[in-house]
């Protein structure tokens, strides 16, 4: 699988595309909100011939799915995501005006549900989802033992874990979610995070504050 990143609107999130040897392709938090960032997204996959097949959120905070609707219309797409991030999705307009987005066109509804266990498919590739609340009710993490990595969302971060004061957050759920699902992998997994670099499941067990 080939995994490439982007850092889109004033949040600095990261979107993820992950694509295989077929030229499908995942659209992982599209947070493209600007016409430029839109551009940037669909020129990569215009430019590598990737065919998208799936559109997918680890959580539904406003910031990952701003480009929700774009991804969409653009590529016919459904979007999937954990049911219990169903009520952020409801109100993210009213969500995007707080936080100034005021250009937001909302996110279609979800119309597959992804749970613990599944299995994500795409060309000759699979990711397991994870079930990881803490810092939105319906996180979900996606993960390849193959080839090592782990798509974390927010959940955690290089030297950091994800905020909790948030409508929906739980420390002690995230904190429970990061040591029995995330911490347990291989310590040579790499873990693509929601915001900042990327790290390892090795360094964040070792020197992350929050797990000590």
């Amino acid at each position: 699988m080939k995994l490439k990143s982007f850092t889109f609107n004033q949040f600095y999130e990261n979107t993820f595309i992950v694509s295989d040897s077929t030229n499908d392709c995942i659209i992982i938090d599209p947070g493209c909100y600007s016409n430029d960032e839109k551009n940037i997204l669909k020129k990569y996959i215009e430019d590598n011939n990737l065919n998208p097949v799936k559109l997918i959120n680890t959580h539904c905070h406003i910031d990952h799915i701003l480009g929700n609707k774009f991804v969409a219309i653009t590529w016919g797409l459904n979007l999937e995501t954990h049911q219990n991030d169903i009520e952020l999705l409801e109100n993210s307009s009213e969500i995007a005006r707080l936080y100034g987005f005021i250009d937001y066109e909302k996110s279609p509804s979800t119309t597959q549900f992804l749970n613990e266990g599944d299995i994500v498919e795409f060309g000759n590739s699979k990711l397991k989802i994870l079930y990881t609340p803490g810092h939105a009710p319906g996180h979900i993490s996606l993960y390849s033992k193959e080839e090592k990595f782990i798509i974390s969302g927010d959940v955690l971060f290089n030297g950091s874990i994800g905020r909790t004061d948030l409508p929906g957050g739980d420390f002690n759920v995230l904190i429970d979610s990061i040591k029995t699902k995330i911490l347990c992998l291989d310590d040579d997994t790499v873990v693509y995070c929601g915001h900042g670099p990327a790290t390892t499941v090795g360094y964040e067990r070792v020197n992350n504050p929050f797990l000590k």
